[in-house]
């Protein structure tokens, strides 16, 4: 069955939006705004362990215990969001020609909307609001990043978990050990080939009827080259190693004294089962990485709460944070933008 064609946007100019669409657009930015508020209201202040966490945090950074840990972490913040906006500028401009600064702001306002929607599917929203033409290709632009950010998750988790399987619960099995070993290459190996072969995707989805109206919205990823889809996994695996070393650096803050090799083994093993849970919002990340962190890092002897604390604060830096300055892109966010008739773009 041949696959559907990227959409094309040839459009007529618009008129000027109605007023009363210019009303709506403004009730619905104001909407976002106040429950975006309440959720980090309700996460990191009225949340007891949150706003422990959060209190902690702030005393050591402000103290000397801790204090260097915790700024080193603080100062990544951006760097791990200028990565991800590479990582969409890398995308973007496959489609058209667009600005690393429209790239950043594109992705503050789809990490602000993610916040308040189930499985931060508001990320997609924010991401092509900010794009003149091809928006429905935008769509399978961002499940690129989001699927090569996963391989990269899922080559370091399955590593952290094989490290645990072996040493914990499967010591005297050498048979079984072999075998977990063979099924870790071969998981990893279907991940990543997906990717370099996206046209097998989109023909599965296809195929399947009820998926089969998303077809369209993926047809695009198999127009990526080679080249791009290397230097997006690249990115996407130095961002993946920004985030281990902020929460490495938040656990020493805490005083988690495990060895750097078994506690990478278990950031990477918190990061990968907290990317397989879907969630209904970015609240629900946080119990399941905090259950996952302080399973795994409770096998290497470490007490509970430093972990908890910890995770709760690689949260609050990365999600809650950049989440509240996003709302400034969100309220400046032109909805009722003109679409443009798509210019040829670089594809590399």
């Amino acid at each position: 069955m041949p696959l559907p064609k990227p959409q094309s946007y040839v459009q007529t100019p618009e008129q000027p939006a109605p007023t009363r669409r210019r009303g709506w657009v403004v009730a619905g930015k104001v909407g976002i705004t106040l429950l975006t508020l309440g959720l980090l209201w309700h996460s990191v202040v009225a949340d007891a362990a949150t706003a422990a966490a959060w209190r902690g945090l702030l005393a050591r950074a402000l103290s000397g215990a801790g204090r260097g840990p915790v700024l080193l972490a603080l100062l990544l913040m951006p760097l791990n969001w200028g990565l991800e906006a590479w990582k969409w500028w890398r995308l973007a401009r496959h489609l058209e020609p667009v600005s690393f600064r429209r790239s950043f702001r594109a992705v503050l306002v789809g990490l602000t909307l993610g916040f308040v929607t189930p499985n931060r599917v508001g990320d997609y929203a924010g991401r092509i609001m900010e794009l003149k033409s091809r928006r429905l290709d935008a769509l399978g632009a961002v499940f690129l990043g989001r699927y090569c950010q996963l391989v990269a998750t899922v080559a370091a988790g399955t590593l952290g978990l094989l490290y645990f399987l072996l040493r914990f619960y499967l010591p005297a099995y050498p048979a079984a050990k072999l075998g977990l070993v063979g099924l870790t290459l071969l998981i990893n190996t279907l991940v990543l080939l997906p990717l370099y072969h996206s046209e097998l995707l989109v023909a599965a989805v296809e195929a399947v009827r009820p998926l089969r109206r998303f077809s369209r919205f993926l047809a695009v990823m198999p127009t990526y080259p080679a080249r791009i889809l290397t230097d997006v996994l690249l990115i996407s695996s130095l961002r993946y190693a920004v985030f281990c070393a902020q929460f490495g650096l938040l656990l020493l803050a805490y005083g988690v004294q495990a060895p750097a090799g078994h506690a990478l083994a278990a950031i990477a093993g918190t990061f990968l089962l907290k990317s397989l849970v879907p969630s209904l919002n970015a609240l629900a990340d946080v119990g399941v990485r905090e259950l996952s962190a302080t399973h795994l890092f409770g096998l290497l002897g470490e007490p509970v709460l430093p972990v908890l604390s910890a995770s709760l604060s690689l949260w609050v830096l990365n999600i809650a944070v950049p989440s509240a300055i996003g709302l400034v892109f969100v309220l400046r966010l032109n909805v009722l933008r003109k679409r443009k008739t798509p210019a040829s773009a670089p594809s590399v």
